[in-house]
């Protein structure tokens, strides 16, 4: 089955622009639909699909850029490029404040607009792939909070399956803002405890009275303020999981007593005298290097040993700037699942910034950049504009590449993978894995020529 052809609708109240577009346009195997007004035009993107609207920017009744704001809301994914003269170029950069996806000066050369088209499409094609890829490798990993392909990623979620099924207790270490918190989250909800309770407390925010009564309850009276008996963490989350984030901080006095309920199951609240069990799963995580914190003598020894039966190490950012693209989307999908409109997704030259930076804050730092870029932006597409005042660097510092990898290889080997998986996934079948792409078999044939891909790679 053949690709069908682009659909563009042409928007100019002068008939003669529109006649001559439609003629260079079919000549190209395009199919064409002409409007004579920005009015019409909505009617029609009612009635019939469309990939493109190229439409002129003054026209009587509605113009170009209102078109556009009318648009955006119903169909955000269709690309607009908009057609302007010599004199009115200030129009054309509106446009593209407001979400166009290109501009053309009148009159129009035949094949400078066919490169402007081809350009929009493949913008839109490869945020379409990243999306699909993104969906499919959470249903095949069934870690939807989980995002990356990198190998450091895959071994991170490689161990959460394995780990995921015992009652090992397990022990993730990783900076701040790497996500220990969703994978722990992650193994509990694969864990046969998925139905149970899941329990977090934070160790390093409550001083030692507090977090030992967070942890283990408190009777009535056991202390100032204490009017009533309290149900400690360890009670609540019984058949579940007990999530024990930032251990590394807890006191060598709560360290005893930890110690003591993992090694007896048994405690008892404060101010109690009855011996407790819960059934509970231990996830604890630190951001502290254990090892040495037990050299210097603040960490004990046997704690450390009785916590680290399988532990977990998650990656820095900067270690994987490969996964920095699914990330961004996937923010920015959430965007839009919290409320917010719809964004077509990052400009190259956006997404290579983001790429180069260092992330000492790791994902959350690059989840609170998209958050402020999505507050800042007027269009439909995050511009490295929106990301100037947000302290990123504009080269790659030592390290935070690949050795031997450039911006734009990190961004084609995310593309290959993208490719190579649909591939897989479709058995080799190069229409049948456009389709779950989003792209055309040409498009697809035109992809794995560019990057290389190989019956070898699918193996």
């Amino acid at each position: 089955m053949s690709p069908r052809p682009v659909r563009v609708l042409v928007v100019d109240d002068d008939r003669a622009v529109r006649a001559a577009l439609r003629v260079n346009l079919a000549k190209a195997g395009i199919e064409v639909t002409l409007a004579e007004s920005a009015e019409r035009a909505l009617e029609l993107l009612e009635q019939q699909p469309v990939d493109l609207v190229l439409t002129d920017v003054r026209m009587p009744g509605l113009g170009g850029l209102e078109l556009l704001e009318a648009m955006r809301p119903r169909w955000p994914n269709i690309q607009v490029v908009v057609m302007t003269g010599y004199g009115n170029v200030d129009d054309a950069v509106a446009a593209m404040k407001s979400g166009a996806a290109d501009y053309i000066i009148k009159p129009v050369s035949k094949q400078e607009l066919l490169v402007i088209i081809e350009r929009a499409l493949e913008a839109r094609d490869l945020r379409a792939e990243v999306v699909a890829l993104r969906r499919e490798v959470k249903a095949q990993w069934g870690l939807p909070d989980i995002v990356g392909t990198s190998s450091a990623m895959q071994r991170v979620q490689d161990l959460v399956h394995a780990v995921a099924s015992t009652n090992a207790l397990v022990l993730l270490q990783g900076e701040t803002g790497t996500g220990k918190g969703l994978v722990a989250r992650a193994i509990h909800q694969l864990s046969d405890r998925h139905a149970a309770p899941y329990v977090r407390v934070n160790c390093a925010a409550l001083p030692d009275t507090l977090l030992e009564s967070e942890l283990f309850g408190h009777e009535r009276g056991s202390f100032t303020g204490a009017i009533r008996s309290h149900q400690g963490r360890f009670e609540r989350a019984d058949g579940g999981t007990l999530f024990l984030d930032e251990i590394g901080d807890i006191s060598p006095a709560m360290q005893v007593k930890l110690l003591h309920v993992l090694e007896s199951s048994e405690f008892q609240r404060l101010g109690g005298r009855e011996n407790l069990r819960s059934d509970v799963r231990i996830v604890a995580a630190t951001n502290r290097d254990l090892r040495q914190r037990v050299l210097d003598g603040h960490f004990r020894k046997d704690l450390f040993y009785r916590l680290n039966v399988f532990a977990i190490r998650l990656p820095l950012l900067r270690e994987r700037p490969e996964d920095i693209p699914p990330l961004v989307h996937h923010f920015l999908d959430l965007s839009v699942q919290r409320g917010g409109r719809a964004f077509q997704g990052v400009s190259a030259e956006a997404m290579a910034r983001l790429v180069a930076h260092s992330w000492p804050g790791n994902v959350r730092e690059l989840e609170h950049v998209i958050a402020r870029a999505v507050i800042l932006t007027t269009g439909d597409e995050i511009r490295v504009v929106e990301l100037s005042d947000q302290s990123l660097s504009r080269s790659a510092p030592s390290g935070v590449l690949p050795p031997g990898k450039t911006i734009a290889q990190v961004l084609d080997d995310h593309e290959r993978q993208m490719v190579v998986h649909a591939l897989r996934q479709a058995g080799g079948v190069q229409a049948q894995a456009a389709r779950a792409l989003g792209i055309s078999r040409s498009n697809m044939h035109y992809r794995i020529k560019k990057l290389g891909v190989d019956p070898s790679d699918l193996g």
